[in-house]
């Protein structure tokens, strides 16, 4: 008897239990449908922005692709550079273009070009590329006699410290224009910088043949 008392009573607060998830779900059904609905669209918005982000990653990939076969083309088809102006400044890839056009230029001997390309390049972003172009802006005024407004650019560069950009090759310029212009301790501290913090690379290495060959000189204080 007492048996069936007891499983009476768990009919009975099963029943209730059920009654209660109920009475519940019906109090709060219009927000658990205003969440369904709101997880939905979430949804339905990430599926849409990844559809985007890969079709704006195939028209990038196109455009690089683009850029990089008018630039292998530029010293047979001269007709590319103005292809690549065009293309200057404009889009993801628009640096990758002024600075392809720029380095061509310089190539060419014609640096009023290739700063004239590099001009569509703005300072910001401060990326990989934008350091690219500050290097080769150095570069061109270091051919053109300029080597004040060289060190000026380089020694931005190196102040700024990017973490996009390695400073081997812009400590080692700045070290040979120094030279150049009979300021040898200050190169000698830079090659003998580059020799410790830069040691497995091809600068690295020079630099430390170029310190030796200054100590040995005696072609500093």
């Amino acid at each position: 008897m007492k048996g069936k008392e007891r499983h009476h009573l768990k009919e009975n607060g099963f029943a209730h239990g059920l009654e209660g998830i109920w009475q519940f779900l019906k109090k709060w059904r219009r927000e658990f449908v205003m969440a369904g609905l709101l997880v939905i669209g979430l949804a339905v918005v990430f599926a849409v922005f990844q559809v985007v982000r890969g079709q704006q990653a195939k028209s990038y990939s196109r455009q690089l692709g683009e850029i990089q076969t008018l630039r292998a083309d530029l010293p047979k088809v001269p007709e590319n550079a103005a292809k690549l102006e065009a293309l200057a400044g404009k889009g993801k890839y628009g640096r990758v273009a002024s600075l392809s056009l720029a380095t061509y230029w310089v190539e060419q001997g014609q640096p009023d070009k290739a700063e004239a390309a590099l001009a569509a390049i703005k300072e910001t972003p401060k990326d990989l590329h934008y350091y690219q172009a500050k290097d080769l802006s150095a570069q061109i005024a270091a051919r053109k006699g300029d080597i004040d407004g060289a060190l000026a650019i380089l020694k931005k560069i190196v102040d700024e410290n990017p973490r996009e950009y390695l400073l081997d090759a812009v400590l080692y310029q700045q070290a040979e224009l120094l030279e150049k212009k009979g300021r040898t301790a200050e190169a000698l501290a830079l090659y003998k910088k580059l020799e410790t913090d830069y040691a497995q690379s091809y600068y690295g290495y020079d630099a430390s043949l170029r310190a030796r060959k200054l100590e040995a000189a005696g072609k500093h204080p």
